[in-house]
């Protein structure tokens, strides 16, 4: 992600704190398959993420009260279903390049993608058996809707006709914004937070999902965006009406945030609200 105020790099710099304890918990947990014919491929596999989920899962743990160390391994299987369905998607969307090298399929062959995958599910098993919260059904929950949402798009792209604004913010919601949901309500969950606490987290999680993945389209617009660009409106510009529709969910998304007490955690996690559509990639 790039913008160049000074807001924006101060940001980065405080996201950049907590993407490396996510590495670090991340290279920890990986340590554990080190003799595993799966541990190269699991390692190509997360190199180079924006770690943006786990990252709102331990801001959203600190602002609700908690201790950011206390939620690394539930943040870690945030990242690994996130990539999981990276794994799947650039095999469904033919993609061939992401963060700057082959995807995975393109690295590993098809077979080695969808053995990766599953192991990936295994690990992120074994990481929920180990939560002293209840947080599988808020992960599996996730990864449901982010499958359903996989196949409402691809029945979109295979009918190649108009897409109502509707159906394209539907799968917005399940295929990306559910994760972000499921990550801030973890968080939350983690701490201990009453029920509001946790139901405005989550709500924090879901908006700025949609908002992200709206951002992400208009970003991709040459380049791909393949249900985004076909997005029917009665008049007016469909891009200038996404990027209008995406403030309005960042704006939302912050103002889920308005009843938590004040600390670093909640200002980082509205400037990341204000952020996400602001972004130059």
């Amino acid at each position: 992600m790039q913008q160049t105020t000074s807001a924006a790099t101060e940001l980065l710099d405080k996201m950049a704190l907590y993407a490396k304890m996510v590495d670090e918990a991340l290279n920890e947990e990986m340590q554990k398959y080190l003799g595993s014919d799966f541990y190269e491929p699991l390692i190509y596999a997360l190199e180079g993420g924006k770690r943006i989920r786990p990252i709102i899962l331990l801001l959203s743990n600190k602002a609700a009260g908690g201790c950011e160390a206390d939620a690394l391994k539930e943040a870690v299987a945030v990242e690994l279903l996130h990539t999981e369905s990276i794994i799947h998607d650039d095999i469904i969307d033919d993609e061939t390049i992401r963060r700057g090298k082959p995807v995975f399929y393109v690295a590993y062959g098809f077979n080695t993608s969808l053995l990766t995958a599953d192991f990936v599910f295994g690990i992120i098993l074994s990481i929920v058996s180990r939560s002293k919260k209840n947080v599988a059904e808020d992960l599996a929950s996730a990864a449901l809707q982010m499958c359903e949402g996989e196949i409402m798009e691809m029945k979109v792209e295979a009918d190649n006709s108009e897409v109502p604004l509707d159906k394209y913010l539907l799968i917005v919601r399940k295929k990306t914004a559910s994760l972000f949901e499921a990550a801030a309500k973890i968080g939350a969950k983690l701490a201990s937070a009453d029920e509001k606490v946790i139901e405005a987290l989550a709500r924090y999680g879901l908006n700025i999902g949609i908002a992200y993945q709206i951002q992400d389209d208009i970003l991709d617009w040459n380049n791909g965006s393949k249900i985004a660009r076909r997005v029917t409106v009665k008049g007016g510009d469909v891009k200038k009406m996404l990027a209008e529709i995406a403030s309005r969910y960042a704006k939302e998304a912050k103002m889920n945030l308005q009843d938590l007490p004040d600390c670093e955690a909640k200002q980082i996690l509205y400037d990341i609200a204000e952020f996400a559509v602001n972004r130059l990639s």
